[in-house]
């Protein structure tokens, strides 16, 4: 499976969610489409763990210069 882009992927699982909760397929064709949707879940993991440690703000520090920290996003976000 080729990597895809994090809204196309998501997409892809709401589709495969969405068609799973129905109930109405074979089990062969729901053992797929789990399967499936676990490679989304781990992809789309992947790529928040890769943005979340990319996400930082630059903290100006006077005894060591500039230091990073963790984005942190405010209440309500």
């Amino acid at each position: 499976m080729a990597e895809e882009g994090f809204e196309e992927s998501l997409k892809r699982l709401e589709d495969i969610v969405s068609r799973m909760e129905k109930g109405e397929m074979p089990l062969e064709e729901s053992v797929k489409l789990f399967e499936e949707g676990i490679k989304l879940t781990r992809s789309l993991s992947k790529q928040l763990e890769e943005a979340e440690r990319r996400v930082e703000i630059l903290v100006k520090d006077d005894s060591i210069g500039a230091k990073t920290v963790p984005f942190e996003p405010e209440e309500g976000e």
